[in-house]
């Protein structure tokens, strides 16, 4: 007796995953793509296919793995041509195919997979999981065969997993050991699932009438929203724009956050309604002070700097030598001023500066970024809220807060430096560069650090 399977009807995106040939396969990105459909079935064409593969579908609830692959497995694949074992949780074929279901409940589980083979994987719901996670699952694509040897992920924007998803298939900034070639994202929506939107056309309005945030991420698929983002405001369409000429009266600062491990350093050019442009970055690694402080000179050597704000932990003494960053700095040629470090303060005044507002029929905010900015524009959404301190923003991951940083020391130094009247400003600025350059000693140039870090003038 010959057993039928009976293989669904792919809509458009599902057949462009069907067809994807890529290494990494990344599909999705809002709810009611039809993700889960769209593996199983592929997983069941494979394993027909290729006889004797072997795959693994991985998601991180148990329950989530039986309700949306086990059960729907076995009820699709006739037991003539295909045995389940509960034990094992997996599917064997009568051709040597195998596909096995499986849950990873802790990071630690993780583990058992090392040293293991596969041929196809399947990682469901990928931002639930840490990128160590996708980096051992990596390794387990392998074998002595001719079977392809691809990993299938889907997700949504959102999750732990949110930033090294959205590097690799959205972002697409890789390092030196990845191949961008072996990456491909296939953007799936609600409006792509034809099937969903005839049998549930309510499905639609219900991720419509999600709150902020939340909207933009399962209806849209927008990776600019990260759950728990900090800056909610952030547009790319108002707060991204084109390079231009900056006019020469525009008033032009450099802001930088630095340590070993990297140098964020931003030129923002200020027009006379004091809207501000971010409009060259540097950002490199492993950089020392010295070639830190020549590369900022650099980038600016053509221009008139009018002044270059810095982190306040610059001017913390070393121990051994009794001497500070801010030292090295100006022997490195860069004359630094001490920005505030309240955190909270720095952060709402970028808040400040992102807030949009209508402006002769237009949304508009006071902050614009250079479009090759391009790390800032990376991590400025990215910044996620401390759950033990809402009004602060998580430290980690490292990596994302150093452009952000370097940001909050400008706008905090700017927006109470505006309260205070630009005549101030000037007047004392000047000065005190005045006073810095007419020093004849180094205890006179010290004192002049120290004077001008200390209130009331602190937040310098």
């Amino acid at each position: 007796m010959t057993e039928t399977v009976i293989f669904g009807t792919a809509q458009p995106k599902q057949k462009e995953f069907f067809m994807a040939h890529k290494k990494y396969v990344l599909y999705g990105g809002g709810r009611g793509g039809g993700k889960s459909w769209a593996v199983r079935e592929k997983a069941k064409r494979l394993a027909i296919k290729w006889p004797g593969i072997k795959i693994l579908i991985i998601r991180r609830v148990y329950d989530d793995l039986r309700d949306n692959h086990i059960l729907p497995l076995i009820a699709s694949l006739p037991p003539a041509l295909a045995k389940y074992r509960e034990i094992d949780k997996s599917f064997t074929f009568i051709n040597g195919s195998r596909i096995k279901c499986s849950y990873l409940d802790t990071e630690r589980d993780t583990l058992k997979y090392k040293g293991q083979e596969y041929d196809v994987i399947f990682l469901e719901e990928a931002t639930e999981f840490e990128e160590s996670t996708f980096d051992v699952l990596k390794a387990c694509l392998r074998g002595a065969n001719d079977f392809p040897k691809r990993m299938y992920l889907t997700c949504n924007p959102d999750g732990v997993g949110f930033s090294w998803v959205k590097r690799l298939f959205i972002e697409r900034d890789y390092r030196a050991n990845e191949n961008p070639e072996d990456y491909m994202f296939i953007q799936a929506l609600v409006d792509d699932n034809r099937a969903l939107m005839e049998k549930n056309p309510d499905y639609v309005r219900q991720l419509d009438e999600l709150p902020d945030g939340l909207r933009e991420r399962w209806r849209y698929g927008s990776w600019d929203v990260p759950e728990g983002q900090y800056f909610s405001e952030f547009r790319r369409e108002i707060h991204v724009c084109e390079p231009f000429s900056i006019p020469s009266e525009w008033r032009r600062y450099r802001v930088f956050d630095y340590g070993l491990d990297m140098l964020a350093c931003y030129f923002i050019a200020v027009d006379s309604t004091g809207d501000c442009y971010v409009y060259r970055e540097l950002y490199e690694k492993d950089l020392p002070i010295s070639v830190a402080a020549e590369k900022m000179i650099s980038e600016g050597r053509s221009e008139k700097i009018y002044m270059t704000l810095a982190p306040p932990d610059m001017w913390g003494r070393e121990r051994e030598s009794g001497r500070t960053r801010a030292d090295i700095f100006y022997e490195s040629g860069l004359e630094i001023v001490r920005s505030n470090n309240d955190r909270e303060a720095g952060w709402l005044a970028v808040k400040e500066l992102l807030k949009v507002t209508e402006r002769d029929g237009q949304k508009r905010a006071r902050l614009k970024i250079f479009d090759h900015c391009t790390n800032l524009i990376r991590c400025l959404p990215q910044l996620l809220r401390d759950p033990k301190k809402p009004s602060d923003a998580l430290k980690e991951p490292h990596e994302i807060t150093h452009a952000p940083d370097a940001l909050r020391y400008f706008a905090v130094w700017w927006i109470r430096a505006a309260e205070e009247g630009p005549e101030n400003r000037i007047e004392y600025t000047k000065s005190w560069l005045e006073d810095l350059k007419n020093a004849t000693s180094e205890e006179e140039r010290l004192e002049i650090y120290r004077i001008h870090g200390g209130k009331p003038k602190n937040r310098y």
